[in-house]
């Protein structure tokens, strides 16, 4: 496999100012701005470079969203919030290289006009918090970041960078959320459209990135968009963080070309399973993703195409692996207590939907449900997926639908089956109702 490193180069001490500059740190930049906006933008355009957060959209195509001719304010929102459970590879750039990031930003703002970006970081993030802005005030102080940057770079550009702390609300990883949250408001989402790079920050253009999708920019900049586009899947070209936890030997943040096979990386590269048990499934890309079955991972491999034609999603890349012994209702009522206890509240079917389907959930395990639960489970995911003003409800509903649909015969272990009510309970008979089997007197 090709051990081209992107974003994590494995360099010592990358994380001092001195030593990204001794590796070239900030000569992407001084060439950016030697360029026009829209030849960068054509660049990364070209590169194939999709977005790191989830969606994987263009990032090229969403830069170019931005209006060029506005006399309002443009913003940059650099999304580390990084809040779904298995997601958790944004904190190794902002320990191993945020001088990268830094750099990235700089870029962007320049291809989309804006000269102010902010970096909102998940609020528990302490450690990473501190690391990031020890780098920025180091280059602020060096005259990379800031209105000396005219001087250090030469150019009438310049632009500044805040850290904007969240407050730990799943919510506000949602690009609208993160917007209202950085105004000070309630991390609600926004009806879209009119979307962000119309009305955004304050109502002003703004463009939101995820942290991964902009520390990739600097490289394509200094190697040129054939080079990028050369590596990985074709369609969703580069490397990527994949963040693999559950049950496996060797947990953690690996950099790798997208299209790596989820077989490999579970058996080679993350040293397989403990005891050589049985794969029982695999949630590829956060645990919003629809999971998969052990003996639907091979061939599958990690980019946008290859799980979407598997049925799952790549999402954040966090991959979680649940060995046979695993028992997959109790995964499925921590995910979806999880849901539940993030959901904002807005939208109906997501503020009611999820208690429904954790209140479901706990009767299965307490032994007092019926088959008929299951099909109900399924039924309020319906009712959530695709009601909800952010993709948010989307993702507490994938999980139990997805998860019921592929593990169904596993499920209908924890529950009893329904009989029609004997005819002498003449009320029911009429309404045409029916109990479980253990509540009927005979």
């Amino acid at each position: 496999m090709e051990k081209v490193k992107i974003v994590l180069p494995g360099i010592e001490n990358l994380h001092v100012l001195d030593t990204y500059l001794s590796n070239g740190g900030f000569n992407s930049a001084k060439k950016a701005f030697s360029l026009t906006p829209d030849e960068i933008i054509d660049e990364v355009k070209k590169s194939g470079l999709r977005g790191r957060g989830g969606a994987a959209f263009s990032t090229g195509l969403k830069w170019s969203f931005m209006p060029k001719t506005t006399d309002k304010p443009k913003y940059l929102c650099v999304n580390g919030d990084e809040s779904e459970p298995g997601s958790f590879k944004d904190r190794e750039v902002f320990e191993k290289n945020p001088h990268q990031l830094i750099e990235g930003i700089l870029i962007a703002c320049y291809a989309i006009g804006a000269k102010t970006a902010y970096i909102y970081i998940r609020g528990e993030y302490h450690k990473w918090i501190k690391l990031m802005q020890k780098a920025l005030d180091d280059a602020y102080a060096k005259g990379y970041v800031g209105e000396q940057m005219k001087q250090t770079f030469g150019t009438d550009f310049y632009c500044d960078i805040h850290i904007h702390k969240g407050a730990g609300a799943y919510i506000c990883g949602e690009e609208s959320s993160l917007m209202n949250s950085i105004e000070g408001k309630r991390g609600y989402p926004r009806i879209k459209p009119p979307f962000p790079a119309q009305n955004g920050l304050w109502g002003n253009p703004t463009t939101i990135n995820n942290v991964e999708t902009i520390a990739n920019v600097p490289k394509i900049i200094e190697n040129g968009w054939e080079w990028f586009a050369n590596i990985g899947a074709p369609k969703h070209p580069g490397t990527i963080l994949i963040g693999i936890s559950g049950h496996v030997n060797k947990p953690g943040v690996y950099e790798l070309p997208t299209g790596v096979l989820l077989t490999e990386l579970i058996y080679d590269i993350a040293g397989g399973v403990p005891g050589n048990k049985k794969i029982k499934m695999v949630i590829p890309g956060g645990s919003s993703m629809p999971p998969l079955r052990g003996d639907q991972i091979e061939g599958v491999r990690m980019d946008a195409e290859s799980l979407k034609e598997a049925g799952s999603a790549i999402g954040t890349a966090g991959v979680m692996v649940m060995d046979e012994d695993t028992d997959i209702l109790k995964v499925l009522a921590r995910i979806t207590k999880f849901y539940y206890h993030e959901s904002c509240g807005q939208c109906t079917p997501c503020r009611e939907g999820t208690g429904w389907m954790l209140k479901t959930l706990n009767r299965m395990i307490e032994g007092n449900a019926t088959s008929k639960d299951l099909d109900l489970l399924i039924d309020v995911a319906n009712n959530i997926e695709g009601n909800t003003i952010c993709a948010l409800g989307d993702a507490a509903a994938w999980p139990v639908k997805f998860t019921i649909q592929r593990f169904r015969k596993e499920l209908e272990e924890y529950v009893k089956p329904e009989v029609d009510l004997p005819i002498h309970n003449k009320v029911h008979s009429m309404r045409g109702t029916k109990v479980p089997l253990d509540k009927i007197k005979r």
